[in-house]
């Protein structure tokens, strides 16, 4: 699987992986941020952004692609930092490459099971008729109905390509739409005993309390901690305050 990336910067390796209907280029500044002292490599996953699509999607395949980066460009081992669905897959990576991970950030996500709740935006992009001329404030209305909140419209109409006379997804939304079940998944099992920081959004419900244990039986080195004024969305919600917890740990 060929994965588009966005690299920049010298240094200590580390991979910023982004989440469901994102792209690498979510981490912006971010990764400008750290690329001020590492080598920052930030791929489009299988069915995202740029890179290819293909019908196995779940979070084995996905780490193995992560691996295959590592590996190729010589730069493990790399501390991963994912968010949401890529966090699990840097989870994936950290369980079953081992080797290659030198430490690992998690941001807003469990290897837990999630209720299927992300499935009604596959199927309202799906649902869109994509004709030519169709421009985002069109795109956006007729979204609405099954997407109330803005910010997510936006958010997955990053993932049309409008140069062309009809819009297209650079998605795999076919794809995606098939393997929800192993996103919204974890199956992947192991330990991983190097250092590992997992942070929630102090406004998001997507890390409980409950979830702790489960944290420490893969990863016993695991330390967690509180993004101040944030959601899901924590690197956007307060990327300084995001920065301020993941410097020092990569440090």
């Amino acid at each position: 699987m060929e994965l588009k990336l966005i690299e920049m910067g010298e240094g200590p390796a580390v991979i910023l992986l982004h989440g469901l209907f994102g792209a690498a280029r979510n981490w912006g500044g971010i990764q400008k941020r750290l690329a001020q002292r590492h080598r920052v490599i930030a791929p489009d996953l299988r069915n995202h952004g740029e890179s290819g699509h293909a019908a196995v999607m779940d979070y084995a395949a996905m780490a193995g692609d992560v691996a295959e980066i590592i590996a190729r460009r010589g730069c493990g081992p790399a501390a991963v930092v994912g968010h949401s669905m890529g966090g699990k897959v840097a989870m994936g990576l950290a369980l079953r490459h081992r080797e290659l991970v030198s430490r690992l950030i998690v941001a807003d996500i469990a290897p837990v099971r999630y209720p299927p709740a992300l499935r009604g935006y596959v199927a309202a992009m799906r649902a869109l008729v994509l004709t030519p001329g169709l421009g985002r404030r069109e795109v956006d209305a007729a979204m609405a109905p099954a997407v109330p909140e803005a910010g997510i419209r936006a958010f997955l109409a990053q993932s049309l390509d409008f140069t062309s006379d009809a819009p297209i997804w650079k998605l795999g939304l076919a794809e995606i739409a098939a393997a929800m079940p192993a996103i919204e998944d974890f199956a992947i099992t192991g330990r991983y005993e190097g250092p590992v920081l997992v942070l929630s959004g102090e406004q998001s419900s997507y890390i409980r309390p409950e979830h702790h244990a489960l944290f420490r039986q893969l990863f016993p080195a695991a330390r967690f901690a509180v993004v101040e004024r944030a959601g899901h969305w924590l690197h956007a919600d307060n990327p300084d305050a995001f920065l301020a917890l993941v410097e020092p740990f990569l440090a």
